[in-house]
């Protein structure tokens, strides 16, 4: 490969080429943690969810435990309120959880969705960054032959002068 004046501007071509390519498949990766990075902030909030749940219900319990500790033995009985609670807590978790659950199904199927769109879209960007390559590489040496061709034409033009 001899240097000519556009050497240097085929090889910043290539060289943005091959960066757009890498560029292409780091964003595909980046999507790709991004959705498994959902995923687990959902699975967090479900336990956090669970937790504050717990929380809450020790805290009614609690303040029904001071009302009954503060009045006549035998005045009011916080039994039956104290059940409400846990029934109304426990199955507000359990729907939580079951949407939880539902949101996470709904992520791991588009995560292997995604992987199969990443895929296929990743052979795409390769065949293509590919043929553009192949075709930038034809175009330089084309331009290489002509450079060749003109200092030739221009040595005979001097040589003979």
């Amino acid at each position: 490969m001899t240097q000519n004046p556009f050497t240097a501007v085929f090889d910043a071509q290539r060289t943005a080429l091959e960066q757009s390519q890498s560029f292409a498949h780091e964003a595909l990766e980046a999507q790709r943690a991004s959705i498994s990075a959902v995923a687990d902030v959902v699975e967090t909030s479900g336990s956090l969810a669970e937790s504050n749940a717990e929380l809450t219900k020790g805290a009614i319990h609690a303040y029904f435990d001071a009302l009954e500790a503060s009045m006549p033995e035998e005045a009011a009985e916080f039994d039956d309120l104290r059940d409400l609670v846990d029934e109304g807590f426990d199955s507000a978790t359990e729907a939580q959880s079951q949407s939880l659950e539902a949101v996470l199904e709904a992520l791991e199927e588009s995560e292997l969705a995604y992987e199969e769109f990443a895929a296929n879209y990743s052979e795409v960007v390769d065949s293509s960054f590919d043929a553009a390559l192949e075709a930038h590489e034809q175009v330089e040496e084309n331009v290489e032959a002509v450079a060749e061709d003109v200092e030739t034409a221009a040595d005979e033009f001097d040589a003979s002068a």
